[in-house]
């Protein structure tokens, strides 16, 4: 399920180890929420007169709970201003304006055998896709991963679930033996086994890797990334929006997405990354340059659609249905 224009108000904030913040978030009166399912993100806008952005967080309260939304937020030091304004701006009582929730990191829930992979603040999604399976009786386990116990957020809330006994814990200043390993933790790949993975890209794309070499299906292999470093430089080449009946040119360091506003046709950007998926558009002509982490495979191999925040094209012209 998702609704729009959702106005929360900041129920609580907690310090968490690690630079993070979790933040529970209600309607100032106190009415349900819209359900949500695991793996679901909000926007959240974040103006402040300095700022105006739009960042996407997971939720990682419990589906079943309809008071309220929780999600963690890393201060993250490479910060583009996302992060620090949430930190900055997160007091008890304070309004935002939130969009969702959204998924585009759906559970499958009737999976005989569910491996989730959290590292660091990729650990959110993973919380809500826990409690999920447990409510749901799955054979599931939890491998959380960060650089050592002293960083390590949620712990209280993981000490005190019904599904503890699931989450394996491994922190990079530990022995070893201690730390995930591959090729003692990935399941045997079977049609019915799924693996999600969440956190940082390098994390993220060794473990994505690992799993594709040991034999796991892509289409098994779930991911979602926060943040990732994207390349949006290239050759020029044109854009044509069809419907609006413009035609631009896209420089060398230029994107479609900030193309397209100057000549007026406006296309929705929120990450600015290739990550939330905000800014897909349908390609009817052309071959596109995905520089995403939204699209599948097999959506990149179909090339009927582009993430205009930061995609190109590997032809001279793109055709857009805008």
């Amino acid at each position: 399920m998702t609704s729009k224009g959702l106005t929360l108000k900041i129920a609580e904030r907690l310090e968490e180890p690690g630079n993070i913040l979790r933040l529970r978030l209600a309607r100032p009166d106190g009415a349900p929420l819209p359900k949500f399912e695991a793996g679901a993100h909000l926007d959240l806008r974040l103006n402040d007169g300095k700022v105006d952005l739009w960042r996407q967080y997971s939720l990682c309260s419990d589906p079943a709970d309809t008071g309220f939304y929780e999600i963690g937020v890393l201060l993250d030091p490479k910060t583009r201003g996302g992060s620090a304004a949430v930190h900055k701006l997160a007091l008890p009582g304070v309004t935002f304006e939130v969009d969702g929730p959204r998924n585009h990191f759906p559970l499958a829930e009737t999976a005989q055998k569910t491996v989730l992979f959290g590292g660091g603040i990729g650990i959110t999604p993973m919380l809500a896709m826990a409690r999920r399976l447990h409510a749901l009786g799955r054979d599931f386990v939890l491998h959380y991963c960060t650089r050592s116990h002293a960083v390590t957020a949620f712990c209280q809330i993981i000490a005190h679930a019904p599904w503890k006994d699931k989450v394996v814990f491994h922190f990079d200043d530990q022995a070893v033996e201690q730390k995930l390993d591959l090729t003692r933790d990935l399941p045997a790949p079977a049609a019915d086994t799924h693996l999600y993975v969440c956190g940082p890209q390098g994390f993220m794309d060794w473990v994505i890797s690992g799993a594709e070499a040991a034999g796991h299906a892509s289409a098994n292999i779930h991911r979602e990334y926060f943040s990732a470093d994207v390349d949006t430089t290239g050759q020029s080449f044109e854009v044509e929006a069809r419907r609006s009946g413009i035609t631009v040119t896209i420089g060398p360091a230029d994107t479609i997405a900030k193309a397209l506003a100057r000549a007026g046709v406006k296309v929705e950007v929120k990450c600015e990354e290739g990550v939330c998926g905000t800014c897909v558009t349908d390609v009817l002509e052309g071959t596109p340059d995905h520089r995403d982490k939204f699209l599948t495979d097999d959506e990149r191999e179909e090339g009927t659609m582009i993430c205009a925040c930061c995609s190109r094209s590997c032809s001279s012209k793109l055709v857009l249905d805008i």
